[in-house]
C-alpha cells in the first residue's frame, strides 16, 4: 500500500467500530456488544475503509483487532446481512461479497502485522477475520466455527478456503468448512489455528502485549516478511527465492539494517525506524 494520499482527508470518526493509537500499536475494536459484535454492511465498508487508511500511515506499525463484549464476533448479522441480501439481485449480492473480500485482502496486504485478541465466539465472518490476521492470541473461551455451510453457502467464503489449509492443512480444513462444528481453544491450538493460549480473561492484554513487541521492533523488516509469506504460498521454489534475494538485497541497504550493526558494536540496543 503506497503511503502517498490524495485529496480526501483522514476519517475522523468510525461509526461501525472504535479506534485507538498508541506509540504505533493500532487498536481496532469492532462495538456491537449487545449483538456479539455481529458485522453489518457499515462494519465491513469501514473495515476495508480504515485498513487502507491506516496502511497509508506510516507510524502505524502493528494493530490488534478485538470484539467489546462477551465475544469476538459472531459473523454476519442474521437480519442486517442475511435477510437484507434475499431481496438482493445478483450484481448487488457480487458487490457485497467483493467487499467481504476486500477486507481479508485488507488484512493480509496492509504492511504491518495484525493480531487478533479472541474470545468468546468467532464465528462465520468473525472466524475468517481472525484467520486472516498474521497472529492469533486467544483465550480458553475462544471457539472458532465457520458457519457459512450451515446457512446454505459455499464454506469458501472470504478467502477461507484459501487461507484456512494454508494455516491447518487440507484435513482439518475441509472438516471445519464442509461442517462448520465449532472448534474450542485447545483443539485450535492443537491444529494450529490459535498462535497463543492467553488465561481467561487475558486475550485482549497478550494481544497489546505482542503488538507491542512488534511495533518495537524492525518495521520494515516485520512489513516484507509478511508480504513475502503471502506473496510466496503460490510460487515455485525458484522463483520465492529469487524475491528472497531482491528483497533482502533492498534491505541491505535501509537505515535499520546498518543500525543493527552499529548498535552490534556498540554493545547497545538498537534504535529501529522502520526505514
Amino acid at each position: 500500500m503506497s503511503p502517498f494520499s490524495g485529496s480526501a482527508p483522514s476519517t475522523e470518526e468510525w461509526r461501525h467500530l472504535r479506534l485507538t493509537l498508541d506509540a504505533g500499536v493500532a487498536t481496532v475494536t469492532l462495538n456491537r456488544p449487545e449483538k456479539l459484535n455481529a458485522l453489518t454492511f457499515g462494519a465491513y465498508a469501514d473495515l476495508r475503509d480504515l485498513l487502507a487508511e491506516l496502511s497509508r500511515a506510516r507510524a502505524v506499525r502493528a494493530l490488534v483487532l478485538g470484539g467489546e463484549g462477551r465475544g469476538f464476533c459472531s459473523g454476519g448479522d442474521v437480519e442486517e446481512i442475511i435477510g437484507a441480501t434475499l431481496a438482493m439481485d445478483t450484481g448487488d449480492l457480487l458487490d457485497f461479497n467483493r467487499m467481504t473480500g476486500q477486507v481479508v485482502r485488507a488484512l493480509r496486504e496492509c504492511p504491518f502485522p495484525v493480531v487478533a485478541a479472541v474470545h468468546g465466539v468467532a464465528a462465520g465472518a468473525g472466524a475468517v477475520l481472525a484467520l486472516a490476521a498474521d497472529f492469533r492470541v486467544a483465550d480458553p473461551t475462544a471457539r472458532f466455527a465457520f458457519l457459512f455451510t450451515r446457512v446454505g453457502l459455499s464454506g469458501g467464503d472470504m478467502g477461507a478456503a484459501y487461507l484456512l489449509p494454508r494455516v491447518v492443512g487440507l484435513g482439518h480444513a475441509t472438516r471445519l468448512l464442509m461442517l462448520g462444528e465449532p472448534v474450542g481453544a485447545a483443539e485450535a491450538e492443537r491444529i494450529g489455528l490459535i498462535s497463543m493460549v492467553a488465561e481467561e480473561g487475558g486475550a485482549g492484554p497478550a494481544a497489546a502485549a505482542l503488538a507491542r513487541r512488534l511495533a518495537e521492533g524492525p518495521a520494515l523488516a516485520h512489513s516484507r516478511t509478511k508480504a513475502l509469506l503471502t506473496a510466496e504460498l503460490d510460487m515455485p521454489l525458484s522463483a520465492a527465492v529469487e524475491l528472497d534475494a531482491a528483497t533482502q538485497a533492498l534491505l541491505m541497504n535501509s537505515a535499520d539494517y546498518a543500525e543493527f550493526h552499529a548498535a552490534f558494536t556498540a554493545r547497545r540496543p538498537p534504535q529501529w525506524r522502520g526505514r
